[in-house]
C-alpha cells in the first residue's frame, strides 16, 4: 500500500472514531437535557448537560478540522469525566429521570444513561488523543468486553463453588452455623476465582510463569507500607469529601453480617489476608490487567482493569439504592487504581495482594472495637 493509501486509511479511521464520539456525546446531551426540560430541578443535571454539550461541540470541531487531536481529545475526555461525575452525583441524590419506553412497559433512567454513555465519551476522547484507528478502538473494546466476561465468570464460579462445597457439608452436618457458612463462603471464593484464573491462563496457553511472584525483600515491605498509607489516605479523604457533599455510600453485605455477628470476624479477618487479597489480585490484576497490556497502554490497562474490578462488586451492595451503590463502586474504582498502579510498578503479585488483604482486614477489625 502506498503512503497516500495509508494516510487515507488513517483519516478514515479517525473520522469513524470521531463519528462514534459525536454520537455518544449527542446521546448523552439528550439524556441529560430531557429531564431538565421536564422540570427536574437538579443543578448537577444542568452541569451534566453542559459538559455533554461541550463534548459534542468538541467532536464536531474535530471533524471539521477546527481542533487538533492533541487539544480536542483531552477536552472531550475531560468533558466526559465531568458528565460522569455530575450525573453520578445526581443519581446519588435520587434524581433518575426515568421514562417509559413507547410501546413497552419498561422504564429507563435517562440520568443513568447519561452516566454510562458519558463514560464512553471519555474512552473515545482518549482514543482520539492517542490517534487510534477505528480498528484499534474496536480491538480494545473487544478485549475490554472479554476481560469483563472473565471477571464476571469469576463471580459466577464463586457461587457455583459455594453450592458444590455447601451441599456435602449440609448433608454431613445437617445444617451449617453462621461461622461454618462463612468458612464455606471463603473457601468457595478461593476455589471460584482460582479456577477461573488458572483456567483462563490454560486457555490462552500460558504456564505458571505468567504469575508474577517474587521472593519478599525490603522493597516488598516498603511498597506494601506505602500502598497501605495511600489507600487509607484516600479512604479518609473520600469519606470527608462525601460527608461534605452529602454523598451516601452503600453498606457492604459482609460488613452488615459482621456488625450483626462479631464472632464472624474470627473467620473474616484472616480470610481477607489469606484468601480475598491474594485471589482477587490474582484474577483481576495478574490475569485481567496483565492481559490488557496486550492492547492498552500500561496505565490504560490499570484504568480498564479497575472498571472491571468495580463492576464485579455490584452484587456486594445490591441491597442499597442505585445512588449509594454508584458511590461505593466509585470508591472501589479509586482504590483499585492504586492497587493497579502498584502492581504495574512492582510486577509482583505479592505486593498488591498483601496491601489489599491487610487493608480489608484492618477495616473489618475496626468493627470489633467500634
Amino acid at each position: 500500500m502506498t503512503a497516500t493509501g495509508q494516510s487515507d486509511d488513517a483519516t478514515l479511521g479517525s473520522d469513524i472514531v470521531l463519528a462514534v464520539g459525536l454520537s455518544l456525546s449527542a446521546t448523552t446531551l439528550a439524556a441529560a437535557a430531557v429531564p431538565v426540560r421536564r422540570g427536574v430541578d437538579e443543578p448537577a443535571l444542568w452541569l451534566a448537560a453542559g459538559f455533554a454539550l461541550l463534548a459534542t461541540v468538541t467532536f464536531l470541531s474535530r471533524r471539521r478540522g477546527f481542533l487538533e487531536r492533541r487539544i480536542g481529545g483531552p477536552v472531550a475526555a475531560g468533558s466526559g469525566v465531568l458528565v460522569v461525575l455530575s450525573a453520578g452525583y445526581a443519581i446519588n441524590r435520587g434524581v433518575l429521570g426515568s421514562v417509559v419506553l413507547p410501546g413497552l412497559e419498561w422504564s429507563i433512567s435517562l440520568v443513568f444513561t447519561a452516566f454510562l454513555v458519558g463514560a464512553g465519551i471519555v474512552a473515545v476522547g482518549v482514543a482520539d488523543y492517542a490517534g487510534f484507528s477505528s480498528h484499534g478502538l474496536k480491538r480494545r473494546t473487544v478485549q475490554f468486553l472479554e476481560m469483563l466476561a472473565v471477571g464476571s465468570i469469576g463471580l459466577i464460579a464463586m457461587f457455583i463453588a459455594q453450592v458444590l462445597l455447601a451441599s456435602p457439608a449440609i448433608a454431613l452436618l445437617g445444617s451449617l452455623s453462621e461461622l461454618q457458612s462463612m468458612v464455606v463462603t471463603y473457601l468457595s471464593f478461593a476455589l471460584g476465582l482460582g479456577s477461573v484464573a488458572f483456567g483462563y491462563l490454560r486457555f490462552r496457553g500460558y504456564d505458571l510463569s505468567y504469575i508474577d511472584l517474587e521472593v519478599p525483600t525490603v522493597r516488598t515491605v516498603l511498597w506494601t507500607v506505602g500502598g497501605l498509607i495511600v489507600l487509607f489516605g484516600i479512604l479518609v479523604g473520600a469519606s470527608f469529601l462525601m460527608a461534605a457533599t452529602g454523598v451516601e455510600t452503600a453498606g457492604h453485605g459482609t460488613v452488615e453480617e459482621a456488625e450483626q455477628n462479631p464472632e464472624l470476624l474470627v473467620v473474616i479477618v484472616p480470610a481477607m489476608i489469606l484468601i480475598v487479597g491474594p485471589f482477587e489480585e490474582l484474577l483481576y490484576r495478574n490475569v485481567i490487567q496483565k492481559s490488557l497490556y496486550e492492547t492498552f497502554s500500561r496505565y490504560g490497562a490499570v484504568v480498564v482493569g479497575s472498571v472491571v474490578f468495580a463492576f464485579v462488586h455490584v452484587l456486594a451492595y445490591a441491597t442499597a439504592g442505585p445512588g449509594q451503590v454508584l458511590a461505593s463502586l466509585t470508591m472501589i474504582f479509586a482504590l483499585s487504581l492504586v492497587l493497579g498502579v502498584i502492581y504495574e510498578r512492582t510486577e509482583d503479585l505479592l505486593v498488591p495482594a498483601l496491601i489489599h488483604g491487610v487493608f480489608n482486614a484492618v477495616q473489618f477489625s475496626m468493627l470489633y472495637f467500634v
